[in-house]
């Protein structure tokens, strides 16, 4: 059984799940996207209980859960539920989690680690590809051994990437623990129990469990002794693993010349609870432990508790050093060169004679380099060509509008008056704290349709209760466009959103489409909904600012990646209109492109200076460009682009190139 709710690194995990519903059908496997992630996690929780009253058809379910680390955050409450039931001895779930440490696509840089742990769920951290797979099937079995739901910790470069691995499935001998004793009735879920039993199942069985199942099976390991007398180890896991490998890379040191120096690399696995045999094993005999992890410690602060106490244990730096400095950051991402320099320094000073000091200077010098380009301009990220964000997050002038979670964010910096940021559902609701200590009368917030249909309008509820003025903006798109286009769970559709929130109480309901007839005749709405162009959105927005209580205009155009991608598959109307700019009459003033905030309109230098022109490979038939008053702008109607025309070898056929002649390569 799969569930979850998408969000990059795993956002379109869904949509492969979806691609191959037949390969699924066939080897009974169900897939059933979740509403949002809490709801899926306790359906995932239901799938360890169908065994439980002697009304399952099958002797045990194996459950995936899939979440983006903020889902994680928002599913504690369920998660801990789902946890204290617990799994089936013949079933097992996997929690997946995706972590974006730099908040590529995030409103927050997240860590899933410790929500898991908050939970007492084990946490497993491959650190690439084959470990994500072979972590996925020990987190089976350790779910099914220890009773436990089980937690895989991922980041875009475990998960977003393409490699070769060993596909045998007899690759992995998994092993049953010989050190634990099982207590009497197993671990799985039990009827009827009380909460301070499974309390006290889980922390005094299901942890022991799992940290024997990760003992048994080596989860937490050794890669490199370090030679007859180890004095330095380094212990990492997941991601900086990688991280860890390539810095000693680029210090020269492979396995042959760590043994020389003295140097043990430790990867751990289980990053919660950290198994402490493994870990004391590690540390024995060393004089300085260097523990390498992005985010926040996690892997340090247990090895220092394993150790603690006890005689001859080695000095150890991570988040901190020697002195007490900052040493490899929290905030942000670790990269190769900075461990590799921070290692080396500590390796010239620990091993006199080591010869790293080349490197070291040469490590340094590229450092220095890259703190030169920090100042750089960044290219932030932008609304695609025809996007409907273009139009619809604009505001009427002293109105204020507040961000939401979705591609419409973007409106934050392009001076469009909008600001703020709430979690997935929240969006507006911090307004119902700030209005009664405002002079602002009325604010508008952005919405997604698909955070609406996620959790948005519990706040949009929540704003009608509280008594405020405000006015939601709820952008239906017609698909989840940020994690890859992806339909609303539901069927989601104007009439039905426009229904339920006459029900809800908002006070006034408009709809501003691009195209008003594209509701077919006998399309029922709310008595009192009004249907406008887009032409007419700031007289809507305007009139909207007075109306007392919640409004709510509901803006539908269909995002342009999605159009794109339709017309690719035929399934989209694709109009044979095109716009073009007259680079003679054109006279660079660049007010079409401030009228319409399209990236597909483009500056062009010619003989009489800089003109305008339209990137028709991008163009996405928005026509907003057309909004200003531009006499150099020409439609062509009916006409379709030429093809570039192709000549000499590239002319040539499939078949006339297998009969042209090539020389015999010659050997160097």
């Amino acid at each position: 059984y799969v569930s979850g709710y998408r969000g990059s690194p795993v956002g379109g995990l869904d949509m492969q799940f979806e691609r191959a519903r037949a390969e699924l059908d066939q080897a009974n496997i169900l897939f059933q996207p979740g509403l949002n992630e809490d709801i899926a996690a306790t359906a995932m929780s239901g799938t360890q209980q169908a065994g439980l009253y002697d009304e399952g058809r099958h002797d045990g379910v194996i459950g995936l859960w899939y979440a983006k680390g903020p889902g994680v955050d928002r599913s504690g409450d369920a998660l801990r539920h789902a946890n204290l039931m617990g799994t089936a001895p013949l079933g097992g779930v996997v929690a997946l989690a995706g972590d974006d440490h730099i908040a590529e696509s995030s409103t927050t840089a997240h860590q899933s680690e410790f929500a898991f742990a908050d939970a007492m769920i084990p946490v497993l951290t491959p650190a690439g590809l084959q470990d994500l797979i072979d972590f996925g099937l020990y987190g089976y079995a350790l779910s099914r051994y220890s009773g436990a739901f089980v937690g895989l910790k991922t980041t875009k470069d475990a998960i977003e990437v393409t490699g070769n691995i060993d596909g045998d499935p007899h690759r992995l001998a998994i092993a049953i623990p010989g050190d634990f004793a099982m207590p009497e009735g197993g671990l799985g879920p039990r009827p009827n129990d009380t909460v301070l039993a499974g309390e006290a199942r889980l922390h005094d069985f299901k942890i022991p469990a799992a940290l024997a199942f990760a003992r048994a099976n080596g989860l937490d390991r050794i890669i490199w002794r370090g030679g007859p007398a180890p004095r330095i180890g380094i212990a990492t896991i997941g991601k900086s693993y990688l991280d860890v490998r390539q810095a000693l890379d680029l210090l020269g040191i492979d396995e042959r010349r760590a043994a020389d120096l003295g140097i043990r690399l430790y990867k751990a696995g289980m990053a919660w609870p950290l198994e402490p045999t493994g870990a004391r094993a590690f540390a024995g005999g060393l004089e300085l432990a260097i523990v390498v992890e992005e985010k926040r410690s996690l892997i340090e602060t247990q090895l220092r508790e394993h150790l603690y106490g006890l005689a001859g244990a080695p000095q150890m730096i991570g988040k901190r050093d020697e002195a007490g400095e900052v040493l490899f950051p929290s905030r942000g991402a670790l990269d190769a060169n900075m461990i590799a320099l921070e290692i080396g320094k500590r390796l010239v000073k620990k091993l006199p004679g080591s010869g790293l000091e080349p490197r070291i200077t040469e490590l340094e010098a590229i450092a220095e380099a890259s703190d030169g380009l920090s100042g750089a301009r960044a290219r932030l990220p932008y609304f695609c060509a025809g996007c409907p964000h273009n139009t619809s997050t604009v505001v009427p002038e002293g109105s204020r509008a507040i961000a939401g979670i979705g591609c419409h964010y973007m409106a934050k910096w392009m001076d469009r008056e909008t600001v703020g940021v709430t979690q997935m559902g929240g969006e507006g609701a911090n307004w119902i704290g700030e209005a009664p200590f405002s002079t602002r009368p009325h604010v508008f917030a952005n919405i997604g349709d698909g955070t609406y249909n996620h959790s948005g309008v519990l706040a949009i509820r929540a704003a009608v209760y509280s008594g405020v003025t405000m006015t939601y903006k709820l952008l239906f798109n017609d698909a989840v466009a940020l994690t890859g286009g992806q339909a609303n769970d539901g069927g989601l559709d104007v009439p039905s959103i426009a229904a339920q929130l006459a029900g809800e109480g908002v006070a006034r309901i408009v709809i501003v489409t691009d195209d008003p007839g594209k509701y077919p005749p006998g399309t029922e709405f709310p008595r009192g909904v009004a249907i406008e162009p887009r032409d007419e959105l700031g007289r809507v927005q305007r009139e909207l600012t007075h109306v007392k209580g919640v409004s709510v205009l509901i803006y539908d155009q269909t995002c342009a990646a999605e159009k794109r991608r339709r017309r690719k598959r035929g399934t989209y109307p694709d109009p044979a209109r095109r716009v073009f700019i007259n680079e003679l009459v054109c006279e660079g003033c660049g007010d079409c492109g401030a009228q319409s905030n399209c990236v597909a309109i483009e500056p062009v230098e010619t003989p009489f200076g800089r003109k305008r022109a339209i990137n028709q490979s991008v163009c996405n038939k928005d026509y907003s460009c057309l909004d200003g008053f531009c006499p150099s702008f020409v439609t062509i109607e009916g006409g379709a682009l030429a093809k570039p025309r192709t000549s000499g070898a590239a002319s040539l056929s499939k078949d006339a190139g297998d009969n042209i002649a090539l020389p015999e390569p010659a050997m160097r």
